[in-house]
């Protein structure tokens, strides 16, 4: 696969008629709703992290699991804010919206320019393989998997630290990364935000340890990595069981419904087909985006529990049959 055959593949999606004024105005961004948003889920981060050195210090080592989980359950949606700033879509302020995108980067080990490209791709080409190469179907969970990603989830972090290094020294491997990186600027950019990561967070933890607190190593470095199990029951929804190589997002991406404290960690991915629908819309929007076009949307199911009642058996088929898609049921047309 060559980036000029990727880019060959060109999609007629269906996306849901919106009158012209009102999609102007669901595009607008705003500052003040970004650093609502933005500047409230770094507070939160700060908070948890502070409640945990307050633990540590007051109340001792029972208490630290806890309050380590509860900061890395925070933790874990960094991948959310990094997808979001990198749409560009969050702040008006372009400064703004950089800055927030390389704070939130950083913290949570993510290479926003690898997968600004990787990303890009996978809108373009929602499910179609192997032009989207970052959402591959069939997608296969498994309790021991959420277990693992629930507590201490180490393949990751063996994954994605080697994939920190190899990026540092400029080596990529397989064809996902070998056609996103054809691109010299890319590549060029790739390589050096893995090197001012590594070099950041080797600095956190050589200070951290010389000064005798081995906490903040775990509750900036290593806090990706334990306490993702929100964010996996959150984010493994957008797509899995669902259709592949159909031009049509209704069929290919999931809208839940979930409460405004899981809406807000999750930075309102739970409307994920009026998200690929129209990704101009800023995230702040997409409520609104969906009252304005859920009428020609299928269903969208109330709660994880309704959502994953509905995964599990959809997985439960493709046990038995390794080809079946889920097909959302489409209104009428009006």
């Amino acid at each position: 696969m060559s980036m000029e055959t990727t880019a060959a593949c060109r999609i007629e999606w269906y996306r849901t008629p919106i009158e012209k004024e009102q999609f102007k105005a669901l595009t607008q961004r705003s500052d003040a709703k970004a650093f609502l948003q933005a500047g409230s889920y770094l507070l939160v981060i700060v908070l948890t992290g502070a409640l945990t050195f307050w633990v540590k210090r007051n109340l001792g080592w029972p208490w630290l699991v806890p309050a380590l989980f509860i900061h890395g359950t925070v933790y874990a949606f960094l991948i959310n804010a990094v997808h979001e700033l990198s749409h560009g879509t969050v702040f008006r302020t372009k400064w703004l919206n950089s800055l927030f995108l390389h704070i939130f980067a950083f913290l949570g080990l993510n290479n926003h320019v690898f997968f600004r490209a990787s990303h890009m791709q996978h809108h373009q080409h929602t499910l179609y393989f192997p032009q989207d190469s970052e959402v591959v179907l069939p997608i296969k969970l498994t309790l021991k998997g959420f277990f693992q990603t629930a507590l201490v989830n180490w393949p990751r972090m063996k994954w994605q630290m080697g994939q920190l290094l190899r990026f540092a020294f400029s080596r990529f491997k397989g064809d996902w990364e070998c056609v996103l990186m054809q691109d010299d600027k890319v590549r060029i950019a790739v390589v050096r935000w893995a090197r001012a990561m590594l070099v950041g967070h080797v600095v956190i933890a050589v200070f951290s340890l010389a000064y005798g607190v081995w906490l903040v190593p775990v509750l900036v470095t290593l806090a990706p990595f334990y306490g993702e199990g929100l964010n996996y029951l959150l984010n493994n929804t957008q797509h899995v069981g669902l259709c592949g190589d159909v031009a049509d997002f209704r069929l290919c991406c999931r809208t839940i419904q979930v409460n405004p404290l899981f809406r807000f960690l999750y930075w309102n991915m739970n409307w994920h087909t009026e998200h690929h629908m129209y990704a101009a819309v800023p995230c702040y929007n997409l409520g609104k985006l969906h009252r304005a076009i859920g009428h020609d949307l299928p269903p969208a199911p109330k709660g994880l529990v309704e959502t994953w009642r509905q995964i599990s058996s959809i997985l439960h088929s493709q046990k038995a049959d390794p080809s079946y898609q889920f097909v959302s049921t489409l209104p009428e047309p009006g």
